[in-house]
């Protein structure tokens, strides 16, 4: 019998304190996620985020498809020299290299690389470029919403 009780004791308890919370308008659900976003003019990017070596790496490799609206962020910090390649990527690309907040380069309808060794792969931009962030989206996007080089460009992680 105490056993029971005990049981039936922190059974109560539990649903107490959860209708005290759900009574008191506290929301025990974790907030929704809010996905980051690059905003440029009227325009808003929905972004995955390639942080890490190994994300940025394989960055959009062996994708065969990328949402309207959509893209990912590569975030170098500090800043630096880089170019980008195409190897093993199945998707044409638009490349959107950032600095300080500003386009400093733009490569538009980047092709896939059909090569099985990446040193046949040419690299985007030919010559490397300084950067803090490259975006990249469905090939076509920086011409359809006329974003171009020199135009400012917002990131929002939260």
């Amino acid at each position: 019998m105490d056993v029971k009780l005990t049981v039936f004791s922190k059974i109560l308890i539990c649903f107490s304190a959860a209708s005290i919370i759900a009574l008191s308008g506290v929301n025990t659900c974790s907030a929704e996620a809010k996905m980051p976003v690059a905003k440029v003019g009227d325009n808003t990017i929905k972004l995955e985020v390639a942080d890490t070596d190994a994300k940025i790496e394989r960055g959009l490799m062996f994708r065969t498809s990328l949402d309207n609206d959509s893209g990912m962020v590569f975030l170098f910090t500090p800043p630096r020299k880089v170019k980008f390649w195409m190897f093993n990527c199945f998707i044409p690309l638009d490349m959107i290299f950032t600095k300080d907040g500003k386009v400093v380069k733009i490569e538009a309808n980047v092709q896939p690389c059909k090569s099985k060794d990446p040193r046949q792969c040419p690299t985007y931009p030919e010559d490397a470029v300084m950067v803090d962030k490259v975006v990249e989206v469905n090939a076509g996007y920086c011409k359809k919403h006329g974003i171009k080089e020199g135009d400012s460009i917002e990131f929002s992680f939260n």
